[in-house]
């Protein structure tokens, strides 16, 4: 079992940044972040795959969010720019994915979950 858990969330102005952490217990070779607004589905925004040195991203994200992972430290990072009221949601870092390369980002293929950190954005 993994364990997972994230920080770094917060409350920011339209077209502010955040970087959000997730610190792992241990690392697998696909790890990711998703989210979930109220109302909304889980979303599958970005994805690594370590050893093949692939990333994968949302179309709502590609070009403003970057996924990174720091192996010394067994942390995953989302830095987050330009951000957008309609990035608000909860934010969740997942591990022991597939990354299979035509649907990286699916959630049911994580078998480990954080809790989750909060980030919301004003306009």
């Amino acid at each position: 079992q993994v364990r997972l858990v994230e920080s770094g969330g917060g409350s920011v102005k339209a077209g502010g940044s955040l970087r959000l952490s997730c610190a792992a217990s241990g690392v697998t070779d696909c790890m990711g972040w998703f989210r979930q607004a109220p109302g909304k589905e889980r979303e599958g925004i970005a994805a690594m795959h370590r050893s093949m040195g692939r990333t994968y991203y949302a179309d709502s994200v590609k070009g403003r969010f970057t996924i990174s992972l720091d192996n010394g430290k067994s942390t995953l990072f989302l830095q987050m720019n330009s951000l957008k009221p309609e990035d608000t949601a909860m934010y969740y870092c997942a591990a022991g994915g597939m990354c299979y390369p035509s649907r990286p980002l699916v959630g049911a293929d994580f078998r480990h979950w954080g809790q989750g950190t909060q980030v919301t954005v004003s306009s």
